[in-house]
């Protein structure tokens, strides 16, 4: 099975209860006051998943139910969330990730709460400007991947770094996804930020231009579509993905991988949770953050939704070390920066790249 196969069906059944976030306030009671609802809707992006019985564990414990809804990609969920601040869209989001944080921060989308008990490790994954706001839930490098057997057949050396990707021998092989629309193509730019700096990155993106990259809206759409390593009769073999997409793209005897990230070219990217403002049920949504963070949730997070536990200590599928290892070197960009820049460098790029 390709990566994320599980995380895109699992949200599927969830857009459809948009129509029932009406239901998900408070109710009266008798004398007509407010009382809070034990229904919690959970807002997230569209690659959230969760095994069965470790939520039911929760709602069994906590005489809460957990309800999803997914706007779209991580992109679009913050956009929701800013559109709908002051008729929130529930009670707790999931899946705003460190590309877009500070945007959803800014515009007063959360109430501040973190977990008591929060590892401080766990906590460190949250950049000082967001402390105390939301709580980091899982981490994972968005890299490029590769179809080694693509490279192997056509006797082509393949690419290692963000360089190579320009060079004539890989004209036309690249999908990359859109960072206006797609949070792993916006960690991408911001990697080319990182290795070229504010002064080189737009003329390395005119260079993949110029070299046939194509766009994809999604990251569905670039690995599902046109990756030809995904096995659905994609014709590039070179695409935007997570350096555990590997894992997920093993033999059948599970010793070797079809397919390989390159890690000279990651951007780390973080994923939060966090109590929206306005909820009708803030202590409710407290504890539900406090079992995002639980050792249940996070020893569930590789194998629904293949990114890397925030909780250091748990443990992970065995063959990650081999085939999902996470980059040595990840390109950074200052929280800072990317909060006072993302704008104009995305305005930056659609100029660039798509005209």
């Amino acid at each position: 099975m390709i990566h994320r196969t599980t995380r895109v069906a699992a949200a599927a059944g969830a857009v459809a209860l948009l129509p029932l976030l009406a239901a998900c306030g408070g109710g009266a009671s008798p004398d007509g006051s407010a009382t809070a609802s034990s229904t919690l809707t959970l807002v997230t992006h569209d690659s959230f998943a969760v095994s069965d019985d470790v939520l039911a564990a929760f709602e069994k414990e906590s005489g809460l139910t957990v309800e999803q809804v997914a706007p779209g990609d991580a992109g679009t969920l913050v956009n929701q969330l800013v559109l709908t601040k002051d008729a929130p869209l529930g009670d707790v989001v999931f899946g705003v990730d460190n590309t877009y944080a500070s945007r959803a921060v800014d515009a007063g989308v959360f109430e501040a709460y973190q977990p008591a008990d929060l590892d401080p490790a766990v906590a460190a994954y949250a950049p000082d400007d967001l402390a105390g706001t939301l709580t980091p839930i899982d981490m994972g490098d968005v890299c490029m991947n590769l179809d080694d057997g693509w490279f192997e057949k056509h006797d082509v050396a393949p690419p290692v770094t963000l360089e190579d990707l320009a060079k004539p021998e890989y004209k036309d092989l690249t999908v990359v996804t859109n960072p206006a629309t797609s949070s792993p193509g916006l960690a991408f730019l911001l990697a080319t930020v990182g290795a070229f700096g504010t002064d080189g990155w737009e003329a390395y993106w005119a260079d993949l231009r110029d070299n046939g990259v194509k766009v994809a809206e999604s990251w569905e759409d670039a690995y599902y579509v046109d990756f030809s390593g995904a096995g659905e009769g994609g014709q590039r073999p070179i695409a935007l993905s997570y350096a555990t997409s590997p894992a997920f793209t093993l033999s059948d005897d599970g010793k070797s991988s079809t397919t390989s990230a390159m890690l000279d070219t990651c951007f780390r990217q973080v994923e939060y949770a966090g109590v929206l403002a306005g909820s009708d049920n803030v202590d409710g949504a407290k504890q539900l953050v406090d079992f995002l963070t639980s050792p249940e949730f996070q020893a569930d997070v590789p194998g629904q939704m293949y990114m890397y536990p925030a909780d250091p200590d748990v443990e992970l599928p065995a063959d990650w070390q081999q085939f999902a290892p996470l980059a040595d070197e990840p390109f950074e960009v200052a929280p800072a920066d990317v909060a006072a820049h993302r704008d104009e460098w995305i305005e930056q790029w659609t100029s660039t790249v798509v005209g």
